[in-house]
């Protein structure tokens, strides 16, 4: 078992290099740079098609640990592993059960995290000391092609301070961690935009332990007679997944979640917080208040899937434009929106 506190890092490192992938040369050469650099221990912010992630070779404790201390993460939350293929997904693994099989074959590769019981060679740090590993086959092509250039798998959390909004381009990576790495890769905007879904398959059930875009009744068309639970409960106090913090998501301004009738409605509820309104920012999909009582306001997409593109990337716009409070339209109920409205919750508490 690893111990201790981690040390801070030095705030005195230069701002991270950032290399473009948008030809074949430039893909290839930002590939041997990510892996040159992890193979050595370092830790590198690299794009996903779910959000950007800060990768470290998951099975060297002391390059992971280097995530904890970039991030300021508590020790006690668990990393994602990253794979690219099946066969390096069950060196990972002490077990693979049929559950894990059908998932798999649906949604890998794909934002889909399978919580197994971890193999010897996974350092504790990774898991936060429990025996479980969350493993997922991201389908970015650059995640890919490094993963299998390096050859072993990617502890991969999100690339941002503990807590805050996670970075879906690479200039969210650059404005909140470009002076603690050395190396971002710009893979474009992330297609999905919020982090996969967290599915434990160790037990007589499918538990979801967090939800994402991947939802609920898709997962029970997948895996047919087993049953599907949503269960955040811990084992044995240890967490089994990442993203299960009261707090977690949260821009720096104040963030509400809200559903008004008009926009004398909407005022009215946001007076209590007693935010200058030129520092209001309201982010709507439904019922679009006027632009002149507040100091933004921004539409996303009434669909599910578009709405997930776009909402960490209005809540960074929203900091980076000096909101103090930040009002979120409640998105509608179903399913498809439960993820969203997860996220939401956390970034409110």
């Amino acid at each position: 078992m690893w111990a201790g506190r981690l040390r801070a890092m030095d705030a005195g490192q230069d701002m991270a290099e950032v290399l473009p992938t948008h030809t074949a040369e430039l893909f290839a050469l930002a590939v041997r740079r990510a892996a040159e650099l992890l193979r050595a221990g370092e830790v590198v912010a690299l794009p996903t098609e779910t959000v950007y992630g800060l990768a470290a070779n998951a099975l060297d404790g002391r390059a992971v640990a280097k995530i904890y201390e970039i991030k300021g993460r508590p020790i006690y939350n668990p990393i994602i592993i990253h794979v690219a293929g099946l066969p390096l997904a069950r060196h990972c693994v002490r077990a693979w059960p049929e559950a894990a099989v059908r998932l798999m074959q649906s949604f890998w590769p794909g934002p889909l995290t399978l919580v197994l019981p971890r193999a010897a060679q996974i350092p504790d740090i990774v898991t936060a000391g429990g025996d479980t590993v969350g493993v997922r086959w991201p389908s970015h092509p650059f995640m890919q092609a490094v993963i299998r250039e390096c050859g072993f798998p990617l502890a991969a959390p999100s690339a941002n301070l503990s807590n805050q909004v996670s970075p879906t381009n690479a200039e969210h990576v650059r404005r909140g961690l470009g002076e603690r790495i050395r190396l971002i890769v710009d893979g474009g905007q992330s297609q999905v935009g919020i982090e996969s879904t967290v599915v434990d398959v160790t037990g007589a059930s499918v538990r979801v332990l967090r939800p994402g875009m991947i939802h609920e009744s898709a997962l029970a068309a997948a895996i047919g007679d087993l049953r599907v639970t949503v269960d955040e409960e811990m084992a044995d106090g240890l967490l089994r997944s990442p993203g299960l913090l009261e707090k977690h998501y949260a821009p720096t301004a104040r963030l509400v979640v809200c559903t008004w009738c008009d926009e004398e409605d909407l005022q009215a509820q946001l007076a209590v917080y007693r935010a200058h309104a030129a520092h209001t920012f309201v982010i709507a999909h439904t019922r679009i208040p006027g632009g002149t009582n507040f100091g933004s306001v921004s539409v996303i997409p009434h669909d599910a899937e578009a709405y997930a593109r776009a909402l960490y990337a209005e809540l960074h716009r929203c900091d980076a434009e000096g909101a103090e409070l930040i009002a979120v339209e409640a998105p509608p109920a179903g399913p498809e929106w439960a993820a969203i409205a997860d996220r939401l919750r956390r970034a409110s508490a």
